[in-house]
């Protein structure tokens, strides 16, 4: 431990952000980094605990203190090292993980000197990486004549085909998309994570022996029974594309989307592709409500914004969050507490409006063409019948509002299933959960068809990217170990 008293003589300190004005006229990156000093100086900060925690709440098991130790010495490229040693692609995580392992930092139990700058600290790293040339292809020894079909190019597709490549197999990465990524590239917008950080990482799977194949629908393009016959595993790592529908009068009006029909339009464009006017979802000069108030409503407002919307509103059906948690109660896990974000941010300097809370939407209304122009409801309290919420409506909060594009964003019920799942017999050869989702194998990711696996969002459900790095990587030891009855692979 470099600096026993670090966190005694030094504030946190973290990354700011452009002004609102500047940053909404572009789709770029506008988090300003550390100078390296200052990232140094975070470094020292962390107190090397006897039973860290930190690691703990990082679902990659990330080796946080010795990175951070690193850091404050100025060995990077050891640090580099040691980060990659559990996460396959960091600067994503640095970018667009919320941190659970700042929370559960042991710092963080004491209010008033908050945890460690990690997330700022892991992002450093990776970034400096990069500029280095220390991100390079890591090809096998030797090759093992086995073959794998990873199905799906998210984050958790991604891990597990490069960790499965680095174990000496052949593996081909299938993605219905024109590009990989997964939600990365088709999701999240260009202002939280640039793609060509998802470029950088493809040509060095692709220089570690794996084959990708876009535009290629597995269950549609390709059958999936073929795959499990043709390929000596098969790992399905979807994500949970099902969203949760608005089941209200007028749901059928134009200008009501889904999310997932809004953002990759706008990722699209930034890329250089040209949309079908017919086809085009915009905000521009429009009143636009957002409704689910999670990170994908967030996105939606961010991205409205920055395409000149004459309005935005966010609606959330749930109560706010308390503004800081009970810290000896909830420490180290996650709390519930309120988060507000960029978006949110320029949203409130732009509009002058804020997220609001206890939204019930009654009704979508429409003109005499079709089109969506308000939209109606009330606000309610909330109570819990058997853990479950009922909403109930207070007297005069009813509510009109100007709408001419609704988004909703209210999460996603599981993966789609009408494609992969359903060629493989999703309700008898495969088992499925009320969610739709392949049940949960801790042990060995397997799915009931013999050398069918399964990770990310299609096992777990709806999660976050940080979790679909480790579902991709703990299926690819699993993988490993069923073809080769053991595996060096880390878990």
């Amino acid at each position: 431990m470099g600096k026993p008293t670090g966190f005694l003589e030094k504030a946190r300190s973290d990354r700011g952000y452009a002004p609102v004005e500047e940053r909404l006229k572009h789709w770029h990156e506008f988090v300003k980094p550390l100078p390296e000093d200052d990232v140094r100086s975070q470094g020292s900060r962390c107190m090397d605990c006897g039973i860290p925690f930190c690691h703990n709440g990082c679902p990659v098991n990330n080796q946080i203190p010795d990175w951070n130790h690193l850091t404050y010495l100025g060995e990077w490229e050891e640090a580099f090292i040691n980060l990659h040693s559990t996460n396959n692609f960091p600067e994503f995580t640095g970018r667009v993980c919320p941190a659970p392992c700042e929370e559960s930092c042991t710092l963080n139990l004491n209010t008033f000197v908050r945890p460690v700058t990690i997330k700022t600290i892991e992002c450093a790293i990776v970034d400096k990486g990069r500029e280095n040339g220390w991100l390079v292809p890591q090809p096998p020894e030797k090759k093992t004549g086995k073959r794998v079909a990873v199905v799906g190019s998210g984050p958790a597709g991604m891990a597990c085909a490069q960790q499965l490549a680095r174990a000496g197999h052949d593996v081909t990465l299938f993605e219905k998309n024109d590009r990989i990524g997964g939600l990365l590239r088709y999701g999240i917008p260009d202002f939280k994570m640039e793609k060509h950080l998802i470029d950088a990482r493809v040509a060095q799977m692709q220089a570690e022996g794996v084959t990708i194949k876009t535009g290629v629908h597995v269950g549609k393009d390709v059958s999936a029974k073929d795959l499990a016959a043709q390929y000596d595993a098969v790992v399905l790592s979807g994500g949970a594309e099902d969203p949760r529908n608005l089941e209200v009068k007028g749901r059928e009006l134009k200008g009501v989307h889904f999310a997932m029909e809004f953002l990759p339009q706008q990722n699209k464009r930034v890329a250089g592709d040209t949309l079908p006017a017919d086809q085009d979802i915009l905000a521009t000069g429009k009143h636009v409500i957002v409704i689910g108030g999670g990170d994908t409503g967030s996105d939606c407002i961010g991205t409205s914004t920055r395409q000149g919307a004459t309005h935005v509103r966010q609606f959330e059906l749930f109560d706010r969050p308390p503004q800081a948690e009970n810290k000896p109660v909830v420490w180290p896990h996650w709390p519930r507490k309120e988060r507000i974000s960029t978006s949110q941010i320029e949203v409130q300097e732009t509009y002058g409006t804020t997220t609001e809370y206890t939204m019930v939407t009654e009704e979508l209304i429409g003109d005499e063409h079709g089109n969506v122009k308000a939209i109606r409801g009330h606000q309610a309290s909330i109570t819990f019948d058997g853990g479950r919420p009922v909403f109930n409506k207070i007297d005069d909060t009813e509510f009109e509002y100007e709408a001419e594009l609704v988004l909703l964003a209210m999460g996603f019920v599981g993966p789609r299933k009408d494609d992969v799942l359903a060629d493989l017999g999703i309700n008898t050869v495969v088992q499925r959960d009320a969610l739709g989702r392949i049940p949960e194998a801790p042990a060995d990711y397997k799915t009931s068809l013999p050398n069918v696996f399964a990770a990310g969002d299609m096992r777990r459900g709806q999660s976050l990217v940080v979790w679909a790095i480790r579902e991709g990587r703990q299926c690819a030891h699993a993988v490993d170990e069923y073809l080769m009855g053991e595996s060096v692979l880390p878990r």
